[in-house]
């Protein structure tokens, strides 16, 4: 259930040039619930004290259920964004309000796939850094295979990419594939492929019968994908959505 409180932060860096990792925690010291794949929304008003609200996919790798203590976003800045002052800003120890968790955009236990397709672009990889401990569980449990495709103009700009690399290492059922559109890295790694995560993905076969999809970021890219994996036969309840929009 959705509860609305203050969160404070304790620590950020810069992922990329354009994207900042932040850390929060509750300013009422309670730990906060979530499910991975879940987000949360930060309020404020605008310059003329219109209110409005941002929407940022938890991110933080926890122990797959229960609650945490620090809770992490990943935040795109955007050019002249009222959002981007806010948050950009923002110094360690203050403030902001926020409530959540929302969205479904989530494992499901009652799954009995094969293998699990996870693309993203952007800031759209950071639910599938919260799902890592699940994704852990559910190779133990049900041998399971995970593909992340994760779609970057360059090797800068690929978000928690060592995390992504270091967790593959570790598990044999996770291979993940960064997909760069502006060209090669400087030292090219086995996984790397090149052009957008839409034209890499049929080197994959998505099969409908054992295939489950999950698709976060830029609109263009989830809507490009959803009809090419529905081109494929997978059914629309096994097509699993979620569109980052930039916002002003």
């Amino acid at each position: 259930m959705a509860e609305h409180f203050q969160l404070e932060l304790e620590d950020s860096f810069m992922l990329a040039p354009a994207v900042r990792h932040m850390a929060f925690v509750r300013a009422d010291g309670a730990p906060f619930a979530f499910v991975p794949g879940q987000f949360i929304q930060v309020h404020f008003h605008y310059d003329d004290g219109k209110p409005t609200k941002r929407s940022y996919s938890v991110g933080t790798i926890g122990d797959g259920e229960g609650a945490v203590r620090r809770l992490e976003i990943a935040v795109s800045y955007v050019e002249g964004g009222a959002a981007t002052r806010l948050l950009g800003g923002l110094q360690h120890g203050g403030s902001v309000e926020a409530s959540g968790p929302y969205g479904r955009f989530c494992l499901d236990d009652k799954d009995a796939n094969r293998r699990y397709l996870l693309i993203a672009t952007g800031t759209g990889v950071t639910p599938y850094r919260a799902m890592l401990p699940q994704i852990e569980k559910l190779i133990a449990a049900r041998g399971c295979r995970f593909e992340l495709l994760y779609g970057a103009r360059s090797e800068q700009e690929l978000l928690y990419g060592e995390e992504f690399e270091a967790f593959a290492r570790a598990h044999e059922g996770f291979a993940f594939h960064p997909c760069f559109s502006r060209g090669a890295r400087a030292t090219p790694r086995p996984h790397d492929r090149l052009g957008y995560v839409q034209a890499v993905l049929p080197e994959f076969a998505p099969d409908p019968q054992h295939d489950i999809a999950y698709l976060c970021g830029n609109p263009d890219m989830v809507d490009a994908v959803f009809t090419e994996l529905k081109e494929a036969g997978l059914a629309v309840q096994h097509i699993r959505r979620e569109k980052y929009v930039s916002s002003r």
